[in-house]
């Protein structure tokens, strides 16, 4: 059944919307248990009161527990599961009551639990209620053998040949419960009349239907195992028989792995490119940004050069017209003059090449700073891609088992 818990505040408003008869048919105040009270307005006015003495805004825990459509469920099934419940979320033995609605034939229940701890003075913790929830839920549409719905079905029961690259990345490994496995397989066959219709559906959940060994019909899965259509199915072999005809004419489970085989290595590939494409596409405006940078930072960088350049061509001009030629040569060369402004002029070009230098310096720092961030920013995401690149590339090969054959075959890497 679904099981639909929340943390609530306003016991009092939640008694009252509990015991509302214009939505409902019927309402039913099963049991209390734990309060002085034996109305559910009284119990509900205990568990505000008693949570006054903490800070918790949310003293109650509410879950409604509503079975599929047209089942009829004994009051017993109905509180085994209420039970189960307070359990997995770790309310045993806390103050309940139980309320049960019908409407139009059909009755669903409600557990309303104090989450106050009586002696302790504080609210009870419940970590991961839905996840647990949604467990005991699944649990107990495989206990009463309903039909499973769809939020419950282990990978919505496709083939793996079908997942998306989002189903990839998020599949389970393909071990399902033997219960579920049967509802496959019912479900398979309810929706075929004929050997064609019975195959497809099959292989839409990921089963190559085949011939046995002694020519009865089986189904092989994506690992390998072989399963008896009539076993699991529930089917006779008579009936099998007269709906599918021969099985003489499918593959046998050696070709129908084989088959398996060949297509699973053929779709991890293609996910896997997938999921390499979808990473390129993701980074590629960051990289884009960054060649454009680069590119300004180049500008930069040959602006500074040039005019640089043109500055020592002055420079050196002028350093260069403090030289005489001729007689004055002369005069300074016996004056001694010469090897002063020598001196001086050797002198000022170090200092402007030591000074150019320190330009070109501050500006690659600059630029440096500039890019650190964009450059750091790339790094992460290549990083937390090649992680998930690697975690899918897990996910196929664990997957399908068939690590060797994709790899040989397709050269996968984890770039």
């Amino acid at each position: 059944m679904i099981l639909k818990g929340s943390q609530r505040g306003g016991p009092i408003k939640l008694a009252a919307h509990l015991l509302n008869d214009r939505d409902n048919h019927h309402v039913t105040l099963h049991e209390v248990r734990g309060f002085v009270s034996s109305g559910l307005v009284g119990a509900m006015a205990e568990a505000s009161a008693v949570s006054k003495g903490t800070r918790s805004r949310q003293p109650v825990f509410s879950l409604s527990l509503n079975p599929p459509k047209d089942e009829i469920v004994p009051v017993e099934a109905f509180l085994e599961a209420a039970d189960r419940a307070e359990a997995a979320l770790g309310l045993s033995g806390q103050p309940r009551a139980i309320v049960f609605h019908e409407k139009n034939g059909r009755r669903h229940a409600h557990v309303v639990w104090s989450r106050i701890d009586a002696k302790e003075m504080k609210a009870i913790n419940l970590p991961y209620f839905k996840t647990r929830l949604n467990a005991l839920s699944k649990e107990l549409y495989l206990q009463h053998e309903w039909d499973l719905p769809e939020g419950h079905r282990e990978n919505g029961w496709k083939s793996p040949l079908n997942f998306t690259l989002a189903e990839w990345q998020q599949a389970k490994r393909h071990d399902l419960d033997p219960r579920e496995i049967k509802q496959v397989f019912q479900n398979a066959w309810a929706r075929s009349d004929n050997l064609a219709s019975f195959r497809s559906a099959l292989d839409a959940h990921g089963y190559i239907l085949a011939k046995g060994d002694r020519r009865g019909f089986v189904a092989v899965d994506i690992r390998g195992e072989v399963y008896p259509i009539s076993r699991w199915s529930g089917v006779k072999t008579k009936d099998l028989s007269q709906r599918l005809g021969d099985a003489s004419r499918l593959l046998s489970v050696t070709d129908a792995r084989s088959s398996f085989q060949k297509r699973m290595t053929g779709r991890a590939g293609e996910i896997l490119s997938q999921d390499r494409a979808a990473k390129a596409k993701e980074i590629k405006p960051l990289l884009e940004e960054l060649r454009i940078l680069v590119s300004h930072h180049r500008k930069e960088r040959a602006l500074l050069n040039d005019r640089q350049a043109m500055r020592r061509r002055e420079e050196v001009k002028e350093r260069s017209g403090r030289f005489r030629r001729g007689l004055g040569a002369l005069l300074d060369l016996v004056t001694g003059r010469m090897f002063t402004v020598r001196r001086q002029t050797e002198r000022e070009a170090f200092e402007c090449f030591v000074r150019d230098r320190t330009q070109q310096e501050a500006l690659i720092q600059q630029q440096g700073v500039e890019k650190r961030g964009l450059v750091q920013r790339i790094a992460a995401l290549q990083q937390s891609h090649r992680a998930a690149h690697r975690q899918l590339l897990r996910q196929v090969l664990v997957f399908t088992k068939y690590a060797n054959r994709v790899h040989a075959r397709d050269g996968l890497h984890l770039q």
